[in-house]
């Protein structure tokens, strides 16, 4: 899984654009490409209208790497599309079968080994949580891919919990990829300042704590928690955006509630409270960082400015 993108789009609002990659044996990937190719044709004319792609790595080796690219809903879409496909595949060859038990959809993701320390959590107690509030089982192989840097990690269960599970793990990437280092550049303009907001580091709760919950319709029944940010006065309309399209953008992608306070006599900053589950509140401040980045681009670059 790569580090996730935070795009503007067409309209100047923001796209978490992740990308998944699945491995698959030839058999698979026979029942996604379908007849003639009319399946995977069918599964990209539904998730392309969101601004996704599936790509099928050429070749004919026993295994191959199915890539899905796009905004989170969109990976969702595409992800529950294969598992419900396998689902049929593995109902069609029970007609013909004396077993009577189904079997569970599996599905293998790829991701880099570096990342799964944080999957499998402290004395493993991540991938327990996943597999607790899921139903579904998730193992993360010991062993590297050949010639690679990365590992198998296999998700089996019916589709509904393997795609609870798929958005737990994008949260837990995405957590980990937006933990990074303070960049601060002690000058006074509001460039600088953008700057300095767009490249803080952002605080979490240690993961394990509680399960994380994905705005893309994974259920919020963990314990809200408040964390609260300070945005100078002069650049708190970037954040917010005219009549409110901004903020109102990241409060339906994160999931969180965010409160903007009042301007105080005599205060040069706005204090913004940002209420949800740690999961929600790492992705808005993700999305708040991402448009002061965005700012700055076009400050640094004013031919791409646009209205906004």
């Amino acid at each position: 899984m790569e580090p996730p993108k935070v795009q503007q789009s067409g309209e100047g609002g923001l796209n978490v654009t992740l990308t998944i990659r699945l491995l698959m044996h030839g058999k698979e990937v026979g029942s996604i490409i379908g007849k003639k190719g009319e399946t995977v044709k069918k599964m990209r004319e539904e998730v392309s209208a969101s601004g996704a792609r599936i790509n099928i790595s050429e070749g004919n080796c026993p295994e191959r790497i199915v890539t899905i690219t796009g905004p989170t809903d969109a990976i969702f879409k595409a992800f529950a599309m294969i598992a419900y496909k396998f689902e049929e595949d593995i109902i069609n060859s029970m007609s013909n079968s004396p077993a009577t038990s189904k079997p569970p959809v599996t599905l293998r993701l790829v991701v880099p080994a570096s990342q799964c320390g944080s999957l499998i959590g402290k004395g493993g107690s991540k991938i327990k949580e996943m597999r607790e509030s899921t139903g579904a089982q998730v193992q993360v192989a010991g062993d590297m891919l050949p010639n690679s840097t990365e590992r198998a990690v296999t998700i089996s269960g019916a589709p509904e919990a393997i795609i609870q599970c798929v958005k737990q793990i994008c949260v837990v990437m995405l957590e980990a990829y937006t933990i990074q280092g303070q960049y601060a550049i002690p000058h006074p303009d509001q460039l600088t300042k953008l700057h300095q907001l767009a490249m803080q580091q952002t605080p979490f709760t240690p993961l394990g704590q509680t399960t994380p919950a994905f705005p893309a319709g994974l259920d919020a029944s963990n314990q809200a928690s408040t964390h609260e940010l300070t945005i100078p006065n002069d650049l708190i309309g970037c954040i917010i955006g005219r009549q409110g399209t901004k903020i109102n953008e990241i409060r339906q992608m994160s999931g969180a509630q965010i409160k903007i306070a009042n301007a105080m006599e005599g205060s040069s900053e706005r204090q913004i409270t940002i209420t949800g589950t740690p999961a929600n509140i790492s992705l808005a401040q993700y999305l708040i960082n991402a448009r002061f980045r965005d700012v700055a681009a076009m400050w640094n670059d004013p031919s791409s400015m646009t209205t906004s």
